[in-house]
């Protein structure tokens, strides 16, 4: 079983989403609740509860749920935020690899939640927290990026990544120093979580890092040829939207 912490001031919030995990993650039993951040960090501090997880929602009536992590000696559980619609949020959430659900929840997203937590493995979670502090603060700071991997979680400059590959519902990651790291996640979600921060998906399968494009080789068959000599197709379909990304990039030199 995985042990789940609940921190949530709203009654029918923790009802409701006590509800939707018994319903829908019979392998998550919740062993404690909290109303504010006081009883949170007394409870979390305690030697007796040793959640693999905490749902947390951001904002408690006495402050933001961040003052109780930092509180913390030290952070051996998974979280997953419950938090309203907040862009700032949910991006660093992307960029730190840390669970969210937004209200009101969705089972299939609260499924896909619980369903990248691993037991087994340091969660790391400190520092994926300190790096999504970092974005939350300063959301247009985007310079690293959390990769939870099939191997364990990395945490990578995004001036290093040259480019992304699909691989059914895994990402393979290729970066500048010849190292590939294989990731737990769709190149969809790569896709869109990178796309403001000079990255384009120019085909179903590849995500490129525009840093890296050596040349773009026009007609039909149309390609890019990276600085590391692999030729990209570009898809017909995309073509014109990555010709405009690249027309914007050369006006902006």
């Amino acid at each position: 079983m995985i042990k789940a912490f609940i921190i949530e001031d709203e009654s029918r919030g923790l009802e409701n989403l006590k509800n939707l995990i018994s319903a829908h993650c019979p392998e998550v039993e919740v062993i404690g609740e909290a109303r504010n951040l006081k009883d949170g960090l007394s409870l979390l501090s305690s030697t007796s509860m040793n959640p693999d997880v905490a749902f947390m929602d951001i904002n408690l009536p006495d402050g933001l749920v961040f003052s109780l992590l930092t509180q913390l000696n030290h952070i051996n559980f998974d979280i997953i935020f419950v938090t309203a619609f907040e862009n700032f949020a949910i991006k660093a959430c992307e960029f730190s690899a840390i669970g969210y659900v937004m209200k009101p929840i969705d089972p299939d997203q609260l499924i896909e939640a619980v369903g990248r937590i691993r037991k087994e493995e340091d969660p790391k979670t400190a520092e994926r927290m300190e790096l999504f502090d970092s974005i939350y603060r300063n959301p247009n700071a985007f310079e690293k990026l959390s990769i939870s991997a099939v191997d364990g979680i990395y945490f990578v400059n995004l001036k290093d990544i040259v480019r992304l590959e699909a691989d059914d519902n895994y990402t393979h990651i290729f970066l500048k120093d010849n190292h590939r790291i294989t990731a737990s996640k769709t190149i969809k979600s790569y896709g869109e979580l990178l796309e403001s921060v000079n990255f384009f998906r120019v085909h179903k399968r590849h995500v490129v890092n525009l840093n890296f494009m050596q040349k773009f080789v026009k007609g039909d068959g149309g390609y890019i040829v990276m600085d590391d000599g692999k030729e990209i197709e570009v898809s017909r379909r995309r073509r014109p939207a990555f010709i405009e990304q690249i027309r914007a990039l050369q006006a902006n030199i």
